[in-house]
């Protein structure tokens, strides 16, 4: 076996005659090691550098050590004969059975120096081993592939929509519990999930639902916000199709009485994607719907939630407020978390401690603390927000405020100087006031701990692929100008293809932010209604939902249409 150094030297010489690297890269880089301190050995430090690749350094030590060198991925191995090796031995010393003929066995490794490692193949595996060299990345990626994790899937080898005439070869599904495993595990099944939950992903779906009726079986997409119908598989395959999500989101396949939640965690395209399943028995089978949670798309950052500029100002003042409770409004799906997690991110630093309280934890956050509720085992909102205020936090945030009982530790909490970020379900801003009175919070407690409220919706974009210019009708036209003033061109999306011939793609958020001043805050106090509260806000600068979206009809992202449908007309 060749000694470590004289391996090093050769790698250096032979990326050297292929006129990857240079003299002087190597000099460098063995300079930089000298003064760092660490030992690694060149290949690794010429890549660190940028100097070559991983598949430039296994070339060159395929050609040290006079083996084959090769670029695998999962299509060049046989699947079955993987498993001729322990899970644990392959991933601990990164090798990957690629075939077999008669009893020589083909390994890739990454360090074909290891004769020890060689030697400990051939008496697990009872064969005579043949290696070639391939990066640890491409062998790690193919276990992956075929070997994944316990509860994550990799669905990247995608049928195509041709593919679905297969189907038809497991409509005779027997209803029968004990074959279900078995019959959702069959390809057809298989590839129908993998396809709905890989298109899913690729047109910006945020929920899939699988949907029986009394004859059909339909598939829907929600993309921004709306539902279209996707595909109509055989009403046959109903069953095993829960049954294989159900098995994916490790649920009880036997149980359709009752309904489940759980969740998947699966690869796409090579980056992790969480799947929320929920489960619910109706009249003509179970309904599935699955929420898809793309933590890449997440963009948690306050200057791209498409906020005016003097919203966005007055609320990053709002926001760094020493103690009291701040709130964001709309109905369910109006991107609420999104911009919770953003203002968060906004204080996130070394010097402030941030907890949250959730149901479930939508998204991981770097350096914050975040714990998910379990109302079975007694862990409520409530509950986890008393033990968490032991727990010296300066922000807090609470998933939702549901009852009194978390309203009123809120509030207790915002006035001994936390800073306390939550959401409720109400119409507008100001509303948030009345609806914290009637969950049994005191009007002066109301008036003496609001920070302010942020209602939002999110509306959809004008398609730029196939946008126009156009004359709305006198009536929109004169409502729009009435409002904003004069408005020189308004926009529609045409439709195509890239849009589904909606004339929309994307979504984008309108707001209306509501900042108590020292009038609206006494008020609040003497427990005055909506109507008088409102009055004073929009006195004091409050810009109402409707106005901050027909300013971007004016601007040309959004049409006069989208606006009027999610936002309710100033009262």
């Amino acid at each position: 076996m060749k000694t470590a150094v004289n391996s090093k030297m050769q790698i250096g010489e032979i990326l050297q005659q292929r006129g990857i690297v240079t003299d002087e890269h190597i000099e460098q880089v063995l300079s930089h090691q000298k003064g760092s301190g660490h030992k690694k050995l060149l290949g690794e430090l010429l890549v660190e550098h940028g100097f070559c690749s991983n598949n430039d350094v296994s070339s060159a030590l395929a050609a040290v050590y006079e083996v084959p060198y090769a670029q695998i991925n999962p299509k060049i191995c046989d699947p079955g004969i993987i498993e001729i090796l322990p899970r644990d031995f392959l991933e601990e010393h990164i090798v990957l059975p690629l075939f077999k003929v008669n009893d020589v066995l083909t390994i890739a490794v990454s360090e074909p120096s290891n004769v020890f490692l060689i030697d400990e193949i051939e008496r697990l595996s009872s064969c005579r081993v043949q290696i070639v060299c391939a990066t640890a990345k491409d062998i790690q990626a193919t276990l992956q592939a075929y070997m994944p994790a316990s509860n994550v899937f990799v669905i990247d080898d995608i049928i195509d929509e041709t593919g679905l005439d297969d189907f038809t070869l497991i409509e005779n599904i027997s209803e029968d519990i004990g074959n279900l495993e078995e019959v959702a595990g069959q390809s057809p099944v298989v590839k129908l999930v993998n396809y709905l939950v890989y298109n899913a992903v690729h047109e910006n779906a945020s929920d899939i639902h699988i949907e029986p009726d009394n004859k059909k079986l339909r598939v829907r997409y929600r993309v921004d916000g709306q539902l279209y119908e996707k595909i109509r598989p055989p009403h046959q395959m109903l069953s095993a199709i829960v049954s294989r999500i159900k098995i994916m989101a490790e649920l009880d396949i036997a149980q359709r009485r009752l309904p489940q939640d759980g969740g998947i965690h699966v690869m796409v395209d090579g980056r992790p994607i969480d799947l929320r399943v929920s489960v619910m028995p109706g009249n003509f089978g179970e309904k599935v719907v699955i929420r898809i949670l793309d933590a890449q798309k997440m963009m948690y950052n306050l200057e791209t939630l498409g906020f005016s500029y003097d919203n966005l100002k007055m609320l990053k003042e709002n926001i760094q407020a020493p103690n009291g409770i701040v709130l964001v409004t709309g109905p369910t799906g109006s991107g609420k978390n999104t911009t919770l997690y953003s203002m968060l991110s906004d204080l996130n630093s070394e010097e402030v401690n941030i907890s949250t309280v959730e149901d479930p934890v939508e998204a991981n956050i770097s350096c914050v603390n975040q714990f998910e509720v379990n109302t079975a085992a007694g862990f409520t909102f409530s509950s986890a927000l008393r033990s968490l205020l032991r727990q010296d936090p300066d922000v807090v945030m609470i998933g939702e405020i549901r009852d009194d009982d978390t309203a009123n530790i809120a509030v207790q909490a915002a006035l001994t100087g936390h800073l306390v970020f939550s959401t409720l379900h109400t119409n507008d801003a100001p509303s948030a006031v009345t609806r914290l009175m009637d969950l049994g919070v005191a009007p002066y407690l109301v008036g003496a701990s609001l920070v302010g409220v942020l209602a939002q919706r999110l509306v959809r974009k004008v398609c730029s692929n196939c946008k126009e210019e156009y004359e709305p009708s006198v009536t929109m036209k004169n409502m729009v100008e009435k409002a904003i003033g004069p408005v020189e061109k308004f926009y529609r999306g045409l439709g195509c293809k890239k849009c589904r011939n909606s004339g929309y793609l994307g979504r984008i958020a309108i707001h209306e932010l509501f900042m108590p001043n020292q009038i609206v805050q006494e008020l609040i106090m003497e427990g005055a209604n909506l109507k008088q509260i409102r009055a004073e806000a929009i006195k004091a600068g409050l810009v109402p939902l409707r106005l901050d979206g027909l300013q971007k009809v004016k601007a040309g992202i959004t049409t006069i249409e989208e606006i009027v449908r999610v936002s309710n007309s100033e009262r």
